[in-house]
């Protein structure tokens, strides 16, 4: 079938891609000429003006994926088990696995595909260092000593639970599971959507790390700022951690986003994050008995100065929230008897496993560690049309508040959408079926409201999990410090070693990037069909997107990403109608039904 080549940087490319600093890489792409209509259209609903026909858009952030473990060989599936998947000839090819990779790969193991059975997995080592030292100055070819473990995959099932049959030739004694995949009879539903959407290539984490740094970047663009946090999860360039602690008096049921932590003090901190510590303005970060499904035992928390993409919006009028399975369960002040910890954050569901899982995990909540933006006792919203609005909940809700604004005819121009733990797609708690189910059943209800003709999805990942991909990005943000180890010992980017800063020099911020490449697609009436784009792009593209379509152009500033994000607009084609739906089995992934006039659904029906 006719294809477009892979695109691929040989080693002596990439080597001048390391030696190159910020300035080089910023040019994030060509909009073409259908990228913006001829007019600001205003939202009935919302009441913003938009440069763009997109009036409400809806970010889906996941959890722990990799691009070439969920489309490594896309669009060609196996098709021996799990949902069956063909591919429509006209379907461009992406950088991917190729056969070399895939029969000779470089890390001294080969890759294997993972079928629906074994869709549970066990958590791949994602440390901020650890990802630096698996891409081996380029050459990616130190995975499994580093992200892996030097797991097999039948330890890896195992771990979890798992006992899906591993035959010998899938499991040889060298193989090791951070390399693994799936393809389209598992991850059925994403690459549907791939088929019949848009689907970038060439989209990477904003920073090398964990979940709470790809939070951060999806919402603020920026790690740097920490006022107060524990030495395993900041980077202090004193090399003197400032720990947050409750002022006295102050009990986790009675913390406001008023509450300054102690010590600390006022705006930006000295320190960056690089790893996953629990927000200070959370009751949740403070009951460890019940600690979400991620298997991380809290050791302090982190409060951000600064700001994020909500004060922003918050200053133009603009709606806006959050909403994370698990984050309900709040009280009204004075109504009542005040409910425990325990029932404000232990909410939990099975997975596909029959495991139970805490569905709400702190870490993964940004707004929470601003108290700009911070909703620390979960209150619900006043009212269902204040959703979106600044009130008691602070535009920090459940799921549940999601829908009940979005079915009034109230759904906020910005949503970011954290599914319930088990349903969110991190390894060693969730898996790709069980975050099928919630992406299929939440596009397929999105679909179906009036709001649909004006709204985009938007689908990412806030990092890697530390599985294999092939693809090395370019260093738009270089960082000296005993953790870095990208380019050169203590060094990410073109400095030959770490040298430490003097008290009166500038403080190095631990912010290496670009991080691993992760998926990225846009779901939408205007998205382009059946388009790989492959313009550079990472998670803070979302916030420029954001930035453009409601702010004019506003930025973040005190170093934030956004300012160097590559742009969105190339996955859109605005000049078409905006009829299209696509609804997809939850279960299967497979195509019920679609809307697009003229035109039959692409891909695994």
């Amino acid at each position: 079938m006719p294809i477009r080549p892979a695109r691929r940087f040989r080693r002596a490319a990439t080597a001048a891609v390391l030696a190159v600093g910020v300035a080089a890489v910023t040019v994030p792409g060509v909009a073409r000429s259908d990228s913006l209509p001829p007019a600001a259209p205003t939202d009935a609903t919302t009441g913003a003006a938009t440069a763009t026909p997109i009036k409400h858009v809806v970010v889906i952030f996941g959890e722990n994926v990799s691009f070439d473990h969920y489309f490594a060989t896309y669009p060609n599936a196996a098709n021996t088990d799990g949902t069956p998947f063909t591919a429509s000839p006209r379907t461009p090819s992406v950088n991917g696995l190729t056969g070399t990779l895939l029969a000779a790969n470089p890390n001294g193991a080969t890759p294997q595909r993972l079928d629906p059975a074994q869709a549970l997995t066990c958590d791949q080592n994602h440390g901020y260092s650890a990802e630096q030292k698996a891409f081996d100055h380029g050459l990616m070819d130190a995975f499994p000593a580093n992200t892996g473990g030097g797991l097999s995959l039948a330890q890896c099932l195992a771990a979890v639970g798992n006992n899906a049959p591993v035959t010998t030739s899938q499991d040889p004694a060298n193989n090791q599971a951070v390399l693994d995949y799936y393809d389209g009879n598992t991850v059925t539903a994403l690459w549907n959507y791939a088929q019949n959407f848009a689907l970038n290539d060439n989209s990477y984490g904003t920073n090398v790390g964990p979940s709470t740094p790809g939070a951060l970047n999806v919402t603020s663009g920026n790690t740097y700022g920490v006022r107060c946090g524990p030495a395993r999860a900041t980077y202090w360039p004193s090399g003197t951690p400032v720990n947050c602690t409750l002022p006295a008096g102050t009990t986790p049921l009675t913390l406001t986003a008023a509450t300054t932590p102690a010590p600390g003090g006022p705006g930006a901190g000295p320190a960056t994050d690089i790893s996953d510590a629990d927000p200070y303005y959370d009751v949740c970060s403070y009951a460890p008995s019940i600690q979400g499904g991620d298997g991380q035992a809290p050791a302090g928390t982190i409060a951000m100065g600064g700001q994020n993409i909500g004060d922003l919006l918050d200053n133009a009028g603009v709606t806006w929230g959050w909403f994370q399975g698990g984050f309900e369960n709040g009280y009204v002040p004075g109504h009542g008897v005040p409910p425990t910890t325990a029932q404000i954050c232990a909410e939990n569901h099975a997975n596909v496993g029959g495991h139970t899982v805490t569905d709400y995990i702190p870490h993964h909540e940004p707004f929470q560690y601003y108290a700009s933006t911070a909703n620390p006792q979960h209150l619900p919203p006043t009212s269902v049309a204040a959703i979106g609005h600044s009130d008691q909940a602070n535009h920090q809700y459940g799921m549940a508040d999601f829908w009940a604004a979005a079915d009034a005819g109230n759904m906020p121009a910005v949503s970011y959408l954290k599914a319930p733990a088990y349903q969110d797609g991190h390894a060693g708690y969730s898996d790709p079926l069980d975050e099928q189910a919630f992406l299929a059943s939440t596009i397929n209800h999105l679909e179906q409201l009036p709001t649909w003709k004006s709204t985009a999805v938007i689908i990412n990942y806030d990092d890697s999990d530390g599985w294999y991909d092939h693809q090395l990005g370019p260093i738009t943000s270089q960082s000296q410090t005993a953790l870095d180890s990208l380019t050169a010992p203590g060094a990410c980017g073109s400095s030959p070693a770490f040298v430490p800063k003097t008290s009166t020099g500038t403080p190095e911020q631990a912010r290496c990037g670009v991080g691993p490449r992760i998926p990225l697609l846009v779901v939408s009436p205007y998205s382009r069909r059946n388009s790989v784009d492959n313009t550079f792009t990472t998670q803070s593209s979302i916030i420029r997107f954001v930035e453009d379509n409601w702010l004019n152009g506003a930025r973040l500033g005190n170093g934030s990403a956004d300012a160097s994000a590559g742009t969105l607009d190339n996955m859109f084609r605005f000049t078409q109608e905006p009829v299209r739906t696509l609804v997809l089995d939850p279960a299967t992934g497979a195509v019920v039904r679609s809307h697009d006039p003229g035109r039959s659904p692409l891909g695994g029906q």
